[in-house]
């Protein structure tokens, strides 16, 4: 059956209504899968809606949507191994987990994606340093296909098909259920470290100061400071305390109740607010305590942000440079989004590992990964984005397909070579908005 309204990227752009057709019983599945694919011709999984982009929209513009799947089959609190269905969230696996003292091995900056979506995507969080991407920590899942029967992958059993599918968007077939690992904690909290940073070269310092003593490292930058202060920011470490309790995060939720007409984010707003956040925090080393869901997912708390940005949406430029280019080419980039005098009040700075994801299309490799989100505008197409594509290319880089709206076919076919193995293992039934646009198929 169909579900009462169209469906959507989180980014709202590319601006493609998806018709959707609900999966809703695990012993129904595969009906559903025919009789929607019957209706569309072609299908896409879509979870939560949390891509940023067109991966997320099937070229048919009908999707199989998986959210209300979302049933535990089992779990095993002595070893902390979860088995769900595809639709489940993080934020239901972790209200289960944490009480009895389990935590997501490894998180995006959203609680609200689905297993599947994470799976689709190979997500990866502020410990990908130390833990990589969240399809290391997959086990197994059962996959449905339109022209073979179901199949049980794992790294031991139709290894190829599990390796497609880990960061494989969707299209090797459909997520029924997946088996998680989930890592041991003491508390919910988390000892977080805060540091200010003038510059880009102290980010570089921090992270290899503070990284090989912490779980998770992230940095925040002012993406419209110029000059000397290029790269400034606020670096922060953290680890799961060892006391506090286990309490699961029930902060009442505000909300975004309107799209506004035209995008509340821009130049003035975005200096005034980089400004102010930037010296809200004091110079010097700070020590706290909090909860992990403002230290995770401080965006969760604002049901709808994405409206904030205006009818047209916004475009999330995430790419990821190798270790040897980053300091010089972070630079480029930072100093050409200021020179633009576009960008976020959310712009996010990370040193990636050398931990080596199953997943064929992973996102992450050793270097440094800058994301942040830009309101939507033609400009963006012929003007900034080309301009920081190029100096990614020349550094070795790549962009994430899971936040792309824009990238070059060629540059994802040189930045992505395993494609062509995901194209051959692909199911003909499935295909997306990105994957024609990047590979022609």
């Amino acid at each position: 059956m169909s579900a009462a309204g169209p469906l959507g990227s989180w980014g709202r752009y590319p601006a493609y209504a998806q018709q959707a057709h609900v999966a809703g019983w695990r012993d129904s599945l595969a009906g559903d899968f025919a009789h929607a694919l019957a209706q569309g011709g072609s299908l896409l999984p879509f979870g939560n809606g949390r891509s940023y982009g067109d991966s997320c929209l099937a070229a048919s513009g009908h999707v199989l949507h998986m959210r209300p799947l979302a049933r535990f089959i089992s779990v095993d609190w002595t070893t902390g191994v979860v088995v769900a269905e595809s639709g489940t969230t993080l934020d239901e696996i972790l209200a289960l987990a944490i009480p009895r003292g389990w935590f997501v091995p490894v998180s995006p900056g959203t609680k609200f994606v689905t297993l599947g979506g994470a799976i689709a995507n190979d997500v990866h969080g502020k410990n990908h340093h130390l833990r990589g991407t969240f399809g290391r920590h997959v086990r197994r899942f059962r996959l449905l296909r339109s022209d073979r029967p179901p199949a049980l992958c794992s790294a031991e059993e139709n290894t190829d098909l599990f390796r497609a599918t880990i960061g494989g968007l969707g299209l090797t077939g459909v997520i029924e259920w997946a088996e998680l690992q989930l890592v041991p904690v003491r508390s919910s909290r988390m000892d977080v470290t805060t540091v200010r940073f003038g510059a880009l070269d102290e980010f570089f310092a921090l992270s290899g100061e503070l990284d090989g003593t912490h779980e998770y490292t992230v940095a925040w930058v002012d993406c419209l400071a110029g000059g000397d202060a290029v790269g400034r920011g606020v670096f922060m470490a953290a680890n799961h305390a060892t006391g506090g309790g286990l309490q699961v995060d029930r902060r009442k939720k505000l909300s975004v109740p309107v799209t506004p007409p035209i995008s509340a984010i821009n130049g003035l707003s975005l200096r005034l607010f980089n400004s102010a956040y930037y010296r809200l925090h004091k110079a010097g080393r700070h020590r706290s305590q909090v909860a992990y869901d403002p230290f995770f997912y401080p965006l969760d708390r604002i049901l709808h942000w994405n409206r904030i940005y205006g009818p047209r949406g916004f475009q999330q430029f995430q790419c990821v440079v190798p270790d040897a280019q980053a300091p010089t080419t972070v630079r480029a980039l930072l100093a050409a989004i200021a020179a633009a005098g576009e960008g976020s009040f959310l712009a996010v700075l990370k040193m990636c590992g050398d931990v080596v994801s199953p997943g064929l299309l992973s996102f992450p490799l050793p270097g440094t990964s800058l994301a942040l989100d830009f309101p939507q505008h033609a400009r963006l197409g012929i003007g900034l984005f080309p301009r920081l594509d190029a100096i990614v290319r020349a550094a070795g880089g790549r962009l994430y397909p899971a936040k792309d709206a824009h990238m070059a076919g060629e540059d994802f076919r040189a930045a992505y070579p395993d494609w062509v193995r995901v194209e051959a293992l692909r199911d003909p039934a499935l295909g997306s908005r990105f994957w024609k646009r990047v590979t022609g198929t």
